[in-house]
C-alpha cells in the first residue's frame, strides 16, 4: 500500500475535523499517528509548512571559518586564475595550522560560502531579445578537423546566421584568410536568397585593421567594398568575453554543428567533398525546431525571405587578385604553397585569382590552371599534364615526379596507364616506353579521358603498343559516342510523314 505523502495526511485530517464528525484533535493525533502540533499546523493551513534545517555544529571546521572566510574574500582582488579551490584551501589548513579537518567537510563549507557572497551584478544580467525578421545576422569562424585522405587536418568554418529564423549557412577551407571571409559572405548572401539588414561581428582581423575606444573600428578597404555592395550594416561586439554574448546565436550554433553533423569525424578525399556533407547538413537542419518554437527552420525561414534585402545584380568579386613568377620547376607560389602551371610558362609572371578553396592562374584573360587550395605551407599540388612537354625530351624523369606520384593518388593515372607503361618499357625500352605512354597522356588534352580508356583497353587486348591506334580508337569511340547522343537529342523532333488521303476522300465525293 501506498504512503500518503504530507500533503494528503494534512487533507484527511481536515476534512475529519471539519466534516461532521467534528473529530477533536487528540483522537486525531491518535488516528493519523502524529503529534498534535501537527493536527494543529494541517487544521491551520492545507499546506504543511517548510522543514527547518537542523543548525549544526562543526566542533572540527568550526575555528578555521573565518580563515577561510578571510581566504575567499582575499580572492576578490587577485587574478581569476590563481583563486583558492576548496582543494587548495584544504591543503593550506593542513599545512599551516595542521587541522584535523576531512576535505568533503571543507568542500561544502567553500560551496555555501561562494553561494552566499556570489552576486552577478546588474550590468551582466542578460536580456531576451525579440528579432525582427530579416533585420540581423550574426557571423563568426569556428574550428574542427576531418581526415584528408587518411591525415587528420583542421579546418575552418565559416557560419552566418539568421537571427530570426535560425537559419544558417556553413562553408568550410583551410584557414580564416581575407578571401575566405568575404567569399563566405557571397555564398551565404546567395544561399538566403538576400541581404539582411545588419551583420554583427567579433573582431575579425579580415575585417578590422585596429580595435577603438567603445565599438568604433577602423575596417579593412575590401571588407568596406563588402560592405558597400550588398548595403547592410555592420555591428562589431565588444573585445574579449564581455562581447561574446552579443552574438551568442552564432557561438552555439558552431559548437552544435560541429557536434550534430561532423562527429564521427568525417573521411573525404577533398574540401568540395566536405563541403558536401556540410550542405547536406544544412539540409537537414532546416527541419529542426530552435527551443520550443512551433515552426521548424525551413517554416520560419519562409516568413523572413521576403524581409531580406534583394541581391545586386552582379556578385561582389572575393578573390584576391596576385602577379606571381612561375619558378623553375613550372610553379607559383602562393601563400607559402607551390601550384603547377604549364611549362612553356617557366619563368614568366602570371596573374593569380586566388579563392576561398580554389587556385586560378591566368595569362591574360584565359585561365591555364586551377587547382584545389592547398592546406598547411611548403605544400606542392602538381598536375601531370603541365609538364608533358618537358616529359617527353626527359624520359627518366617520370618514374620519380611528384606529379605522377599525385595523379596515381588522384586516380587520374590508372591501372591502365599503369599495363601500358609497363609492357611499352619492356618491348621499346624505358625511353621509348616512356614517351610512347607520353604520347597517350597528351592525347587526353584533344579525346575525354574516358574514350582514350577504351581505346588503351582495345589496344592492349590485341597486343599493340603504338599511340597512333590507340588515337584512331579513341577518336573513333568518341564518334560513336556523339552519334548515339545526337540522334537520342534529335528523336523528340521525329514526326510522321504527312498523308493526302484526307484529301483524296474529298476529291471523291460527288
Amino acid at each position: 500500500m501506498r504512503k500518503l505523502t504530507k500533503v494528503e495526511v494534512f487533507e484527511q485530517i481536515r476534512r475529519a475535523h471539519f466534516g461532521p464528525e467534528k473529530t477533536p484533535i487528540r483522537e486525531l493525533s491518535r488516528t493519523f499517528n502524529v503529534h498534535r502540533r501537527t493536527v494543529r499546523q494541517a487544521l491551520a493551513s492545507p499546506v504543511p509548512p517548510d522543514r527547518k534545517e537542523a543548525v549544526r555544529n562543526a566542533p572540527a571546521l568550526g575555528p578555521f571559518m573565518s580563515t577561510i572566510d578571510e581566504w575567499l574574500a582575499s580572492d576578490a582582488t587577485m587574478p581569476k586564475k590563481q583563486h583558492h579551490t576548496a582543494r587548495r584551501i584544504f591543503q593550506r589548513l593542513i599545512e599551516e595550522f595542521d587541522a584535523e579537518v576531512s576535505e568533503s567537510s571543507v568542500r561544502r563549507y567553500v560551496a555555501t560560502v561562494k553561494r552566499r557572497t556570489t552576486v552577478t551584478p546588474v550590468e551582466k544580467v542578460a536580456i531576451s531579445q525579440t528579432h525582427l525578421l530579416g533585420v540581423e545576422a550574426e557571423v563568426d569562424f569556428g574550428e574542427f578537423s576531418f581526415f584528408l585522405n587518411g591525415v587528420l587536418t583542421k579546418a575552418w568554418m565559416f557560419v552566418m546566421r539568421l537571427s530570426a529564423s535560425g537559419k544558417a549557412f556553413h562553408f568550410a577551407s583551410f584557414n580564416q584568410a581575407q578571401e575566405v571571409f568575404l567569399e563566405g559572405h557571397v555564398r551565404a548572401f546567395d544561399y538566403f536568397g538576400g541581404v539582411p539588414t545588419r551583420v554583427r561581428y567579433d573582431n575579425l582581423k579580415t575585417a578590422v585593421v585596429r580595435v577603438l575606444k567603445g565599438r568604433s573600428r577602423v575596417e579593412s578597404e575590401r571588407f568596406v567594398a563588402l560592405r558597400s555592395h550588398y548595403l547592410f550594416d555592420s555591428f562589431f561586439c565588444l573585445p574579449g568575453v564581455d562581447g561574446a554574448h552579443e552574438k551568442g546565436g552564432v557561438e552555439g550554433e558552431i559548437g552544435r554543428f560541429r557536434r550534430r553533423h561532423l562527429v564521427p569525424v568525417p573521411h573525404v578525399a577533398s574540401l568540395r567533398e566536405l563541403n558536401v556533407i556540410i550542405e547536406n547538413g544544412d539540409r537537414l537542419d532546416d527541419q529542426r525546431r530552435i527551443d520550443a518554437r512551433a515552426l521548424t527552420i525551413a517554416e520560419h525561414f519562409t516568413l523572413e525571405r521576403p524581409h531580406l534585402n534583394s541581391l545586386p545584380d552582379e556578385p561582389f568579386t572575393s578573390e584576391l587578385l596576385l602577379n606571381c613568377r612561375v619558378d623553375a620547376k613550372s610553379r607559383v607560389c602562393v601563400r607559402q604553397n607551390f601550384y603547377s602551371v604549364p611549362v612553356p610558362y617557366a619563368g614568366r609572371r602570371l596573374n593569380v585569382r586566388l579563392g576561398a578553396n580554389e587556385v586560378v592562374v591566368y595569362d591574360d584573360a584565359r585561365a591555364i590552371a586551377r587547382h584545389d587550395r592547398a592546406p598547411g605551407r611548403s605544400s606542392e599540388t602538381l598536375e601531370l599534364d603541365h609538364y608533358l612537354e618537358t616529359l617527353v625530351a626527359k624520359p627518366g624523369a617520370l618514374e620519380g615526379s611528384s606529379a605522377l606520384q599525385r595523379a596515381r593518388d588522384d586516380g587520374r593515372f590508372t591501372q591502365l596507364h599503369e599495363e601500358f607503361w609497363r609492357v611499352a618499357r619492356r618491348r621499346l625500352g624505358d625511353a621509348e616506353g616512356t614517351r610512347a605512354l607520353i604520347d597517350v597522356l597528351l592525347l587526353e588534352r584533344r579525346v575525354p579521358r574516358s574514350h582514350v580508356a577504351n581505346a588503351l583497353r582495345l589496344v592492349l587486348e590485341v597486343g599493340s603498343l603504338d599511340p597512333a591506334l590507340v588515337a584512331i580508337e579513341a577518336r573513333r569511340s568518341l564518334e560513336t559516342s556523339t552519334e548515339v547522343e545526337t540522334d537520342s537529342h534529335l528523336a523528340r523532333f521525329d514526326r510522321a510523314l504527312p498523308s493526302t488521303l484526307a484529301y483524296d476522300a474529298l476529291l471523291a465525293r460527288p
